[in-house]
């Protein structure tokens, strides 16, 4: 497997003797440079390519077990609508929540944990420009997020979702020094930019894998809508539902 430990040092010793041989020509090292830098990129964005640091995924089981996950809450308008939904279908999940959020609704968030659903760190900003942080800033930012948590349910989540599923040298180092688990998610849905309903079941369920992680956000109308129906289908096939930390057998909390 591809990391960035092993591409950098490479690409620098490749482009450092090439420069050292007279009369070779520039293009090789700027290509080779251009490669690294590719690498470099899709690693960043492919969280499950375990690029900089490695998040788990998904189970690595042949039980046909599956969990599921929602990033960005807690929201007034669609968390209370999944939880509910949840209940009804006995279903337990994963919320991985902005602390900027959990400071305005803790009592959503004390619903969500008492509702026995596992609480996650994704940030407490969130902001488009987290990853141009540094570790120290990183590392305050999810601190920040933790006491919130803390503040509201008593307890410290150990699982952490990387806003945006982007890694980065940089959160690669908050992430050990914090002694966070990270978690990513085999299926995405792409809820936040898919308005069509069928659209978004359909693809969700096309190819469920024992073990898998659906990625959902609980900002989002669609995904109030079909998710009754994904859990209908998925019964009906077979599957169980697990929270993240039991499919992947490790702690939830400090």
């Amino acid at each position: 497997m591809l990391k960035s430990r092993v591409i950098w040092p490479i690409s620098l010793v490749l482009m450092i003797a090439m420069l050292l041989i007279p009369g070779f020509p520039l293009w090789p090292v700027f290509l080779t440079l251009a490669v690294c830098i590719g690498f470099m990129a899709w690693g960043a964005s492919q969280v499950s390519s375990n690029f900089f640091i490695d998040v788990i995924c998904k189970a690595q089981t042949k039980e046909k077990i599956v969990a599921l996950s929602f990033d960005d809450g807690p929201a007034e308008n669609y968390t209370p609508q999944i939880l509910e939904i949840l209940q009804q279908h006995k279903v337990p999940a994963a919320f991985f929540c902005i602390g900027q959020r959990v400071e305005k609704t803790p009592e959503l968030l004390v619903k969500i944990h008492e509702a026995g659903h596992l609480i996650g760190n994704h940030s407490y900003s969130h902001s488009t420009l987290f990853d141009l942080n540094t570790t120290r800033n990183m590392e305050n930012d999810l601190d920040m997020a933790d006491i919130t948590i803390d503040e509201a349910i008593g307890l410290k989540p150990r699982l952490f979702r990387p806003p945006y599923g982007v890694t980065n040298p940089m959160l690669a180092k908050a992430i050990k020094r914090k002694k966070y688990i990270p978690v990513g998610w085999s299926i995405r849905s792409m809820d936040t930019v898919t308005k069509d309903a069928d659209k978004l079941l359909a693809k969700v369920t096309k190819d469920v894998q024992p073990g898998d992680i659906f990625l959902f956000h609980d900002t989002c109308a669609v995904t109030v809508k079909i998710l009754p129906a994904l859990i209908k289908q998925l019964k009906e096939k077979g599957f169980a539902f697990k929270r993240i930390d039991e499919l992947l057998n490790v702690p939830a909390y400090a």
